[in-house]
């Protein structure tokens, strides 16, 4: 009993900062990825991911999808429902949430996320007055451990990845990135596509530098705050 205790352990620890485990659409539950075992051919609508550990720079190729490539399912959504992200364990309380899209148009197979396309459809920063209180996105992750937002409603119909990240920014100067992809078909009657001026590459959509994501949330300067990247887009 002595030997096997740190390997009952070990999951407990690697898994003690959260990743989405599930997604919720029109009442119905769509598995993720639960982590640790990643399973060729695992019927589930997200891009597998190999580990719990954050990224740490902006500009990693795990900013993506967090190292995920492919799933073999895909869930379909009408254009102006929610979508509900489910996360088992969340332990953060600052930083923002940002939830974004990106157009499949060859199919998912080959769909790896790189160009400039991606769009955000949902995001919270700051929502008090404080840096160094629990008034932001993740504090509420943390409380209710879902995040649900709307698919824009005059979108256009088609296969995307939806991409939900919380930036943890509790140490200073060091952020971390935890983002998953899932696969939606988008149904609907809408035409709509996100303009050129709310499109962005990932990784690459904010430097390192950017004051949303290098910020000290302790020394009581900052006095405001500002998701990194586009705006979003509300269709």
């Amino acid at each position: 009993m002595l030997f096997s205790l740190p390997l009952i352990l070990a999951p407990a620890l690697v898994a003690a900062h959260g990743a989405v485990t599930s997604y919720i659409i029109d009442g119905k539950t769509y598995p993720g990825y639960q982590g640790f075992s990643p399973q060729p051919n695992a019927q589930i609508i997200q891009r597998q991911w190999p580990d719990y550990n954050p990224i740490m720079t902006a500009t990693d190729a795990k900013m993506t999808c967090n190292g995920g490539t492919s799933a073999p399912l895909s869930a379909t959504i009408a254009a102006g429902t929610n979508i509900t992200a489910v996360w088992q364990q969340w332990t953060h309380q600052q930083g923002p949430v940002m939830v974004w899209m990106y157009p499949c148009e060859s199919g998912f197979s080959s769909c790896d996320g790189k160009q400039k396309k991606w769009f955000k459809i949902d995001q919270m920063g700051l929502f008090g007055p404080a840096l160094n209180s629990n008034d932001w996105g993740t504090a509420l992750v943390y409380k209710n451990l879902k995040w649900s937002s709307k698919i824009p409603a005059s979108l256009k119909p088609g296969t995307y990845l939806i991409r939900h990240e919380l930036l943890a920014l509790h140490q200073a100067n060091t952020p971390q990135f935890y983002p998953e992809c899932a696969q939606i078909e988008v149904t609907g009657s809408g035409s709509a596509t996100a303009p050129a001026n709310l499109l962005a590459s990932i990784p690459g959509y904010a430097p390192q530098s950017d004051p949303g994501i290098m910020v000290d949330i302790y020394n009581g300067k900052a006095t405001s705050y500002k998701c990194p990247g586009p705006d979003v887009w509300t269709g």
